[in-house]
């Protein structure tokens, strides 16, 4: 068989598989590499044209280029109950409990008479693994970006931000934690409100457990989209340069600045930001996972020297 069309074949089976959403009783890594073969979630799109100054020794011309833009899956965000119970099976050993993260669950023990919406989650973000694949995939689409992200590298690992992650130490004094209306996902007004960003911390009151789950997903990719946060964590960002616009910090209900594609309890082939209209499908051991997608742009290099760029009406 022609080599070409053999991969034609794949790549077009492993769309189909992604045409529904399905049930994902064990996440592993072949899964989350199939689930970034989405276009939908890559969105690609040429959206402006860079300059560069081409000199040589017979002398110097203005030649251009096409600037792109597309969503890459940089991490995949980990938000589970039980301690050392990531559902990416593979990566559980990096989280496992230790000396002062232990337990888990809710604030509950699910008896008739209490009321108590407290619910805890772990958080990890760790690189996605998809690495070449996806660059293979993207290429076919035309020119593409690098990403900040490192395959299987581990950004935030809730077991080791204990002070923060537990207690709350110092954001729960911040005016986002105080103030109703800042830095919420969703809104009161709207009836969609699941929840607050800050105290970026596992602890949240929330009745609905895949809201959860989204909330404390959002926490942690806000902190890793950041530098200087008080938190035990790697920055997940990269550095400017001429013709490359790497992703900057996340923002919730921002699908610009990035968005969520679920790949436990259910894989979607699409992607969205929270809070969104999706159907919700409940894990019964309170583990969920979602890959982020962040945007990039970037352009061919053409020159020695980087003129600048005009972007495209929107």
């Amino acid at each position: 068989m022609n080599p070409f069309r053999s991969y034609r074949v794949r790549f077009a089976a492993a769309i189909s598989l992604l045409g529904i959403g399905t049930s994902v009783m064990a996440l592993d890594t072949a899964t989350i590499v199939s689930s970034a073969l989405s276009p939908d979630c890559l969105a690609w799109k040429i959206v402006g044209i860079c300059y560069w100054l081409q000199c040589t020794s017979f002398g110097c011309s203005v030649e251009t280029s096409v600037k792109v833009r597309h969503y890459i899956p940089d991490a995949v965000v980990s938000s589970y109950a039980n301690t050392g119970a990531n559902p990416w099976t593979e990566v559980r050993l990096m989280s496992a409990p230790n000396a002062t993260a232990q337990a888990g669950g809710d604030g509950t023990t699910n008896q008739d008479h209490e009321n108590n919406p407290l619910k805890f989650k772990n958080a990890d973000v760790i690189g996605h693994p998809a690495g070449t694949i996806f660059r293979r995939f993207a290429s076919q689409f035309g020119y593409t970006c690098d990403g900040a992200a490192t395959s299987f590298m581990p950004y935030l690992l809730s077991t080791l931000d204990t002070v923060a992650w537990r207690y709350g130490v110092p954001e729960a004094v911040y005016p986002e934690s105080l103030i109703p209306g800042r830095r919420e996902i969703g809104g009161r007004l709207t009836d969609n409100l699941w929840g607050n960003v800050y105290p970026r911390s596992g602890f949240l009151n929330q009745h609905n457990d895949y809201e959860t789950g989204a909330v404390i997903a959002e926490r942690a990719g806000d902190i890793v989209t950041r530098r200087g946060q008080i938190h035990v964590y790697r920055p997940l960002l990269a550095d400017a340069h001429d013709g490359y616009w790497p992703a900057g910090a996340l923002m919730e209900s921002d699908a610009s600045t990035g968005k969520w594609q679920e790949l436990t309890p259910t894989l979607s082939k699409t992607c969205a930001v929270f809070p969104h209209t999706n159907k919700q499908v409940q894990a019964t051991q309170g583990d969920y996972a979602w890959a982020l997608w962040r945007p990039y742009a970037c352009c061919q290099r053409r020159g020695q020297t980087f003129l600048g760029s005009t972007d495209f009406t929107e």
